[in-house]
């Protein structure tokens, strides 16, 4: 047991010191500085002018405001497409205030194309749609009265009772206390949006980007001693890349899809606003890159686009009544990022730094090949590797290999010796 404890306190008690040895290799000496010089290259050209490793860094925190503008009139009364019997709902002028829903969001809008409007909605008992699930019935038995229809209308009365459909063909579902009558799920033109003019109209964004780090904030909006620049400025990615006026037509164009599928059924459209500053440059230099790209599923199987529900209400004749929107369109998510980046002399020293530390990959690689690839390797191993005996205690040192001396006088061979080994050995390298 005492000789085990005796190796294990020589082994902690050793301590490891470097011992230079000078190789003449011009295979190892190539290694080397290839190595070192790709380090260096990889410092300067990535690490400080690429990735501009000089600067310290913030995150854009931003604020977004819309404003829609355009208006239309629609008329489906002639249009060879219509499928609701009754076109009057329809037949009317839109501005933002019908089109624009809900009037303000949070970093989005939306707008209205297509719609199904249910006209003057009470309370009241009425027949179930029967495209619902488990609607259909021939006796009272059918419909359990207090029992909701699920994704449905209302609740049933108990009453099995006459649906009749905007064609005047006739089924049986079960009634329901609901808002009657109850919405029949079909647009009022075949494969065709009702407001298609949307594509006409336009949005004003703007976006007030903020680098908090730095006390830096910029608008989208170019500063400007023209009054009317926004009345008469549309952007165009090639001929007025900085205007904050966006043709939604041109929104569409840039994904390139198709105009008519989306206004039919909806969808989500991405509007992507870059603020990439590099704050060593002047103040002009801070511009936003903006870019769009569909941000839904468009070849969904089954609940495809984009749709939602809101009502008017309002008293006829001192009684509640609604009109029912189900509403199909586009709804825009404006998403804002970026990065600033500032002179700073701290992460230069960082990167330096460690970019430093890299170089003794040079010595790492170098003394693999040196140790385990070339032929002479264990006479390079003798001349690298030295164990030293404790001085004090009367001892010498032996060299890797083995070989022990003791004693001053045979510590160190002789001059002549030595180059005569060394001489021998260059060529191996």
């Amino acid at each position: 047991m005492s000789k085990y404890m005796k190796t294990a306190v020589d082994v902690f008690l050793e301590y490891d010191t470097e011992k230079i040895v000078h190789i003449k290799s011009k295979k190892v000496g190539l290694i080397n500085r290839v190595i070192q010089l790709g380090i260096i290259g990889y410092i300067i050209g990535w690490v400080l002018i690429y990735e501009k490793g000089y600067q310290s860094t913030d995150e854009v925190v931003s604020a977004i405001t819309t404003k829609l503008k355009g208006v239309s009139y629609t008329d489906i009364t002639n249009n060879p497409l219509r499928l609701v019997k009754d076109p009057t709902p329809y037949n009317r002028i839109w501005d933002p205030a019908d089109y624009v829903v809900p009037p303000e969001q949070t970093d989005a809008f939306f707008v209205m194309s297509n719609m199904i409007i249910t006209q003057d909605q009470q309370m009241s008992t009425c027949a179930e749609d029967p495209g619902m699930l488990n609607v259909s019935c021939t006796t009272n038995d059918d419909c359990p009265a207090g029992v909701p229809v699920v994704n449905g209308n209302g609740v049933r009365t108990g009453n099995c009772t006459t649906y009749t459909y905007p064609d005047g063909n006739t089924t049986k579902t079960c009634e329901i206390h609901a808002w009657c009558p109850v919405e029949y799920d079909q647009t009022p033109l075949n494969g065709s949006a009702v407001l298609r003019d949307i594509f006409d109209f336009t949005v004003l964004i703007k976006n007030t980007a903020q680098f908090t780090k730095f006390n830096f904030s910029k608008r989208n909006i170019l500063e400007t001693s023209d009054a009317d620049y926004l009345k008469g400025c549309t952007y165009n990615k090639k001929t007025d890349k900085f205007c904050p006026i966006f043709k939604l037509g041109d929104i569409i164009s840039e994904t390139e899809e198709d105009f008519e599928s989306l206004a039919y059924l909806g969808g989500v459209m991405g509007i992507f606003i870059k603020w990439d500053c590099n704050l060593d440059h002047s103040w002009e230099k801070c511009v936003p890159k903006y870019s769009f790209r569909r941000l839904d599923n468009k070849n969904a199987k089954i609940a495809k686009g984009y749709n939602f529900r809101y009502a008017h209400y309002f008293k006829d004749e001192g009684i509640e009544t609604r009109k029912l929107l189900k509403a199909y369109g586009i709804l825009f998510q404006i998403i804002v990022t970026g990065e600033a980046g500032k002179f700073d002399i701290i992460p230069l020293f960082l990167n330096i730094g460690a970019g430093l530390a890299l170089l003794s990959l040079a010595t790492i690689v170098c003394d693999m090949v040196v140790l385990y690839v070339l032929k002479k390797r264990h006479y390079y191993k003798n001349k690298k590797y030295l164990m030293v005996d404790d001085v004090d205690g009367g001892g010498g040192y032996e060299e890797f290999g083995g070989h022990s001396d003791r004693g001053a006088s045979k510590q160190v061979p002789s001059t002549v010796q030595e180059h005569q080994q060394e001489s021998h050995h260059q060529s191996d390298a």
